[in-house]
């Protein structure tokens, strides 16, 4: 009778346990690796390599972006040589109550555009009401697209800018007016400095890699993220 009470007790356990389980993948699906991304849930400890993934399915990233209420137009494959062609660009054109990216028209891998949708809406205008008390109606880029080297230089390896992976943000401008950009405020004044921090680290949890001012002169003016993709080992960088 005491085995039996005892391995009741056990399973009552193990049936409460799964139940816990079960409901917790309910509510966070975005903490679990094998639930399927939603770029309209909060951000979870697998969302950033869920959408590196991406890079492997342009036609569900194109979905995700469908159903998240981001318009984008998918752009013609381009061949610029061995190393410098991309089949998955798009050009995000906006959404209800999306940030306007500016210059406007510029394409960029499809999950860079899926980060993108999710770092402005989870991260960006969060951290400018925190710290602003305002909206960003528009974020400042550099570029997407580049057939190009890391660093520009003759020898080193392809950037992802070659495949359209990354884009770099310059500057947020407010709808106060305000201009907050990486060349004048990263080491600016407090407010300025823990906004362009907290969207760094932010971008960290959605994009393979971030590179800010911290990582090196090249980059002081600029916020570089991209979705390389890095074997076996996933590893990604956040300076």
């Amino acid at each position: 009778m005491r085995r039996l009470i005892v391995t009741a007790v056990l399973l009552g356990l193990l049936a409460t346990g799964v139940l816990i389980a079960l409901d917790y993948a309910r509510r966070h699906p975005e903490n679990l690796p094998w639930t399927e991304l939603d770029l309209g849930h909060p951000i979870g400890a697998f969302t950033g390599r869920k959408l590196t993934a991406l890079r492997d399915d342009p036609a569900l990233c194109l979905s995700l972006l469908e159903r998240a209420g981001v318009h984008v137009q998918p752009l013609p494959p381009h061949d610029g040589g061995p190393r410098c062609a991309y089949d998955d660009a798009v050009r995000i054109s906006g959404g209800e109550g999306s940030i306007a990216l500016r210059p406007a028209g510029a394409g960029f891998a499809c999950p860079i555009a899926a980060g993108f949708a999710v770092w402005e809406r989870e991260i960006v205008q969060p951290a400018a009401a925190r710290h602003f008390n305002s909206r960003v109606t528009q974020i400042e880029h550099l570029g997407g697209y580049s057939c190009r080297r890391i660093g520009g230089r003759d020898e080193s390896d392809w950037s992802e800018h070659a495949t359209a992976n990354a884009i770099d943000i310059a500057a947020f401008r407010l709808a106060s007016g305000r201009r907050i950009s990486l060349i004048d405020d990263w080491s600016g004044a407090a407010e300025e400095q823990a906004f362009l921090r907290e969207v760094r680290d932010g971008a960290c949890r959605l994009y393979a890699t971030v590179l800010s001012p911290d990582y090196n002169e090249a980059h002081r003016d600029h916020l570089h993220f991209d979705q390389a993709q890095r074997g076996a080992s996933g590893w990604r960088g956040c300076r």
